[in-house]
């Protein structure tokens, strides 16, 4: 597969995030910062970002290093709500958004590398052009706004509750 020790140390962090972040989803309706899952998707997807950094399979700076930097920016704005507004109930929907969103651009990139090296020796897409990479991208595209719109109105359900 052409993998560095990085790429290799890289990858597993990276599906060890997604796996959490599912799970929280999962369990949670969202990427909850207060459990275990929450809190290895922010500390794993950090990782991933970083190392994704000082991987270049082409050479020089990249969209996936660009994608890298913002899904940072992200995780740790959301990480800054959740640990210093976390009595500001507009902030969980900042929050659950970012959060939500540094998933789905993890995937973009994760989606590219996995479709043009899997299976090992006849990858699903030839290149980052293919058609199965942007329909994935589609599919999970779809997925994301429509989590988003599920996890909005879930908030606003568990807000208004509050005052009642």
């Amino acid at each position: 597969m052409g993998l560095s020790n990085l790429g290799i140390f890289h990858t597993v962090i990276g599906v060890i995030a997604i796996g959490a972040a599912l799970t929280s989803l999962v369990k949670f309706g969202k990427i909850n910062l207060a459990h275990l899952s929450g809190k290895i998707y922010l500390y794993g997807t950090l990782i991933a970002s970083l190392t994704a950094l000082g991987i270049s399979r082409h050479g020089g700076f990249n969209p996936g290093h660009a994608f890298s930097l913002f899904i940072i920016i992200l995780v740790l704005i959301a990480s800054y709500l959740f640990y210093k507004q976390s009595g500001n109930n507009k902030a969980r929907y900042f929050e659950n958004f970012l959060l939500s969103f540094s998933l789905f651009l993890s995937l973009v990139p994760t989606v590219n590398e996995t479709l043009t090296r899997v299976p090992i020796k006849h990858p699903l897409a030839k290149d980052i052009s293919d058609p199965v990479i942007a329909q994935t991208l589609l599919i999970f595209l779809i997925v994301f706004v429509g989590g988003s719109v599920y996890q909005f109105r879930r908030q606003r359900k568990v807000n208004k509750n509050k005052y009642i």
